[in-house]
Protein backbone atom coordinates (compact mmCIF):
# COMPACT_ATOMS: atom_id res chain seq x y z
CA UNK A 1 0.00 0.00 0.00
CA UNK A 2 1.37 3.45 -0.92
CA UNK A 3 0.79 6.69 0.60
CA UNK A 4 -1.42 7.70 -1.54
CA UNK A 5 -3.70 4.65 -1.01
CA UNK A 6 -3.58 4.53 2.90
CA UNK A 7 -6.68 5.39 4.53
CA UNK A 8 -5.22 6.69 7.63
CA UNK A 9 -2.90 9.48 5.58
CA UNK A 10 -4.16 12.71 3.85
CA UNK A 11 -3.84 12.84 0.26
CA UNK A 12 -3.43 15.50 -2.43
CA UNK A 13 -5.85 13.97 -5.27
CA UNK A 14 -6.29 15.78 -8.97
CA UNK A 15 -9.88 15.48 -10.79
CA UNK A 16 -8.75 13.70 -14.10
CA UNK A 17 -11.46 12.42 -16.19
CA UNK A 18 -14.54 12.82 -14.20
CA UNK A 19 -12.47 10.59 -11.57
CA UNK A 20 -10.21 11.74 -8.30
CA UNK A 21 -6.57 10.25 -8.82
CA UNK A 22 -4.70 10.19 -5.74
CA UNK A 23 -1.11 11.46 -6.02
CA UNK A 24 0.81 12.11 -2.46
CA UNK A 25 0.60 12.99 1.39
CA UNK A 26 0.36 17.17 1.73
CA UNK A 27 3.35 17.26 3.34
CA UNK A 28 5.52 15.68 0.27
CA UNK A 29 4.79 19.38 -1.81
CA UNK A 30 7.53 21.85 -0.72
CA UNK A 31 5.90 25.68 -0.44
CA UNK A 32 6.82 27.00 -3.79
CA UNK A 33 8.49 24.42 -5.59
CA UNK A 34 6.79 21.63 -8.03
CA UNK A 35 6.53 18.41 -8.83
CA UNK A 36 5.56 16.35 -12.03
CA UNK A 37 2.92 14.01 -11.91
CA UNK A 38 2.10 10.86 -14.24
CA UNK A 39 -2.06 10.86 -14.95
CA UNK A 40 -3.55 8.16 -16.42
CA UNK A 41 -3.27 7.85 -20.10
CA UNK A 42 0.68 8.98 -20.20
CA UNK A 43 -0.27 12.65 -19.24
CA UNK A 44 1.59 15.05 -17.02
CA UNK A 45 0.49 17.65 -14.64
CA UNK A 46 2.96 20.00 -13.02
CA UNK A 47 1.74 20.13 -9.21
CA UNK A 48 2.24 23.42 -6.88
CA UNK A 49 1.87 24.10 -3.00
CA UNK A 50 2.15 28.10 -2.49
CA UNK A 51 3.33 29.58 0.85
CA UNK A 52 0.25 29.88 1.58
CA UNK A 53 -0.13 25.97 1.60
CA UNK A 54 -3.12 26.37 -1.49
CA UNK A 55 -2.20 23.33 -4.27
CA UNK A 56 -2.55 24.03 -8.08
CA UNK A 57 -2.48 21.81 -11.14
CA UNK A 58 -1.46 22.52 -14.26
CA UNK A 59 -0.59 20.67 -17.08
CA UNK A 60 3.13 20.32 -17.39
CA UNK A 61 3.73 20.59 -20.91
CA UNK A 62 5.03 23.99 -22.06
CA UNK A 63 3.23 24.80 -24.99
CA UNK A 64 5.90 27.24 -26.56
CA UNK A 65 8.58 24.72 -26.52
CA UNK A 66 6.51 21.14 -26.26
CA UNK A 67 9.35 20.46 -23.51
CA UNK A 68 7.36 18.88 -19.83
CA UNK A 69 9.04 22.01 -17.64
CA UNK A 70 6.68 23.34 -15.71
CA UNK A 71 6.76 21.75 -12.81
CA UNK A 72 10.37 23.45 -12.89
CA UNK A 73 9.02 27.15 -13.21
CA UNK A 74 9.28 29.97 -10.98
CA UNK A 75 5.79 30.59 -9.02
CA UNK A 76 4.89 34.12 -8.40
CA UNK A 77 1.73 36.09 -8.44
CA UNK A 78 0.90 39.19 -10.82
CA UNK A 79 -2.40 41.60 -9.61
CA UNK A 80 -2.94 38.72 -6.82
CA UNK A 81 -3.29 35.72 -9.28
CA UNK A 82 -0.55 33.06 -8.63
CA UNK A 83 1.47 31.63 -11.53
CA UNK A 84 4.57 29.73 -12.59
CA UNK A 85 7.12 31.00 -14.95
CA UNK A 86 8.20 28.44 -17.55
CA UNK A 87 11.91 27.66 -16.60
CA UNK A 88 12.41 27.76 -20.77
CA UNK A 89 11.14 30.96 -22.36
CA UNK A 90 9.67 32.59 -19.01
CA UNK A 91 6.30 33.05 -20.04
CA UNK A 92 3.72 33.43 -16.87
CA UNK A 93 0.77 30.73 -16.63
CA UNK A 94 -2.07 31.76 -14.33
CA UNK A 95 -2.10 28.55 -11.90
CA UNK A 96 -5.89 29.21 -11.36
CA UNK A 97 -7.34 29.30 -15.01
CA UNK A 98 -4.45 27.84 -17.22
CA UNK A 99 -4.27 31.12 -19.10
CA UNK A 100 -0.55 32.55 -20.30
CA UNK A 101 -0.35 36.02 -18.63
CA UNK A 102 1.83 37.02 -22.07
CA UNK A 103 -0.11 35.30 -24.97
CA UNK A 104 -3.30 35.60 -23.98
CA UNK A 105 -4.12 33.40 -27.07
CA UNK A 106 -2.27 30.74 -25.12
CA UNK A 107 -3.45 28.14 -22.31
CA UNK A 108 -2.46 24.98 -20.45
CA UNK A 109 -4.86 22.13 -18.71
CA UNK A 110 -6.29 22.92 -15.45
CA UNK A 111 -6.67 20.35 -13.22
CA UNK A 112 -8.86 20.76 -9.59
CA UNK A 113 -6.99 19.76 -6.78
CA UNK A 114 -8.51 18.99 -3.39
CA UNK A 115 -6.78 17.69 0.09
CA UNK A 116 -8.84 14.47 1.66
CA UNK A 117 -8.49 13.84 5.15
CA UNK A 118 -8.85 10.57 6.95
CA UNK A 119 -12.03 10.25 8.74
CA UNK A 120 -11.51 10.60 12.49
CA UNK A 121 -12.63 7.52 13.86
CA UNK A 122 -15.80 7.39 15.96
CA UNK A 123 -15.56 8.15 19.97
CA UNK A 124 -16.72 4.33 21.21
CA UNK A 125 -20.04 4.78 23.32
CA UNK A 126 -19.56 4.72 27.14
Amino acid sequence: MTAATDPTTATVQLLVEGMWFPVCEPHLLEPGRGVAVLLPGGRQAALFRDRAGTPYAIGNVDPFTGASVLCRGLLGSADGRPYVASPLLKQRFDLVDGRCLDDEGVRVPVYPVRVVHPTEPAEPAG
